[in-house]
């Protein structure tokens, strides 16, 4: 399966590099030098991940950010000179999937790259052929085209939240561990339990405070609603 692939970023060495390390039969390559072209290509182009950097011209990454998570799923990796933790939570927390400090290695980046296009598109394997909808109440997910609606309003969520509702949603009414929901949806064993406390309320805020229910020291599950006679 070949992957498109866009990278905004204003140095365009940075870009070279990349370019370089992500050749691949495998992989289109498109690039930007800011988010006001990035914008246009993703309208004109099926891009499957987006590479971000946050310093650039007309459109910055943060904002860039923000736009494409209005309308689209699609995984972003950004890679940037802002170091700061502040900058790292904000861009997670605002749509970002992963991300990455200049300098970086390249292969690292590569690495990255691969998991998310791995992660994510894994995605949109349904449990059974033909069965591409989960629903739990006004709660839709389509597990193909990755997307989310409550109400039939589309909702914006992150790779690790898609993954994490899809493993409540499969069984609503069970009760995952904090374990479990990390390493489903962030693809790695356990490393601190407040990244799931902050995505948990980050989820709540997109679906409903309602409809996940903490189960003080198990963890969480998804509240399977009453039908009213």
């Amino acid at each position: 399966m070949g992957y498109n692939i866009l990278h905004v970023d204003d140095e365009k060495e940075i870009i070279k590099l990349l370019k370089m390390y992500l050749k691949s039969e495998e992989i289109i390559h498109y690039e930007a030098a800011n988010g006001r072209e990035a914008l246009t290509i993703l309208a004109e182009k099926k891009i499957d991940l987006l590479i971000v950097d946050i310093m650039m011209p007309e459109i910055d990454g943060f904002e860039l950010i923000r736009t494409v998570r209005k309308t689209s799923n699609l995984p972003i990796l950004v890679i940037s000179a802002r170091v700061e933790a502040s900058d790292r939570i904000f861009g997670l927390e605002i749509g970002a999937d992963d991300y990455l400090t200049k300098p970086f290695d390249p292969h690292e980046a590569i690495a990255r790259v691969n998991a998310l296009l791995r992660r994510y598109y894994s995605l949109g394997v349904a449990n059974e052929p033909g069965q591409n909808n989960l629903t739990v109440g006004n709660l839709t997910l389509d597990t193909h085209a990755c997307t989310a609606y409550v109400e039939k309003q589309l909702i914006n969520l992150t790779a690790v939240e898609f993954r994490v509702l899809k493993l409540l949603m499969e069984q609503p009414g069970r009760v995952f561990t904090k374990e479990q929901i990390y390493e489903h949806g962030w693809q790695d064993p356990l490393a601190g339990d407040n990244n799931v406390r902050v995505m948990m309320s980050k989820l709540r805020e997109k679906i409903g405070n309602e409809r996940i229910k903490t189960i003080r020291g198990l963890g969480y599950r998804l509240e399977v609603p009453h039908e009213t006679a």
